[in-house]
């Protein structure tokens, strides 16, 4: 009787660790080397949820956002935020909206101010990148 509850502890044990290195295995992935993650040009797009002409871009910068991923990044600030308001006057903010393109290295290539349409922004970026 001992002799079989001994032998099921152990079965029961090799079981779970079996379990247990099954589990960290798929746990474990390969190692990313993050040196080839490369970065994508950028659109920064700097308004308010309140401000109307920036209520109008959103449509337009969540298609760019779907249609473009991969290609270029889009990226919202709501400057009227009081934790946005340092990365405001880091980009210069005096208006908005404002946009401001960005290469993959982070280089600002174009700044601009006021509601730009979904057209004139790709016709901005290919003077850029090839979209």
């Amino acid at each position: 009787m001992l002799m079989k509850l001994f032998l099921k502890s152990i079965s029961l044990f090799a079981i779970i660790l079996a379990t247990c290195n099954l589990c960290a295995c798929r746990k474990e992935s390969p190692a990313v080397d993050k040196t080839k993650v490369q970065a994508l040009p950028r659109l920064l797009d700097l308004g308010a949820h309140k401000c109307i002409p920036c209520q109008k871009m959103v449509p337009i910068l969540d298609e760019l956002a779907k249609e473009y991923k991969g290609i270029f990044d889009v990226e919202f600030i709501d400057v009227w935020q009081p934790e946005n308001k340092e990365r405001a006057m880091t980009y210069k903010v005096e208006t908005i909206p404002t946009q401001i393109f960005f290469d993959a290295d982070g280089n600002e290539l174009w700044h601009h101010v006021g509601f730009i349409s979904k057209e004139d922004i790709l016709s901005k970026w290919q003077e850029f990148i090839t979209i």
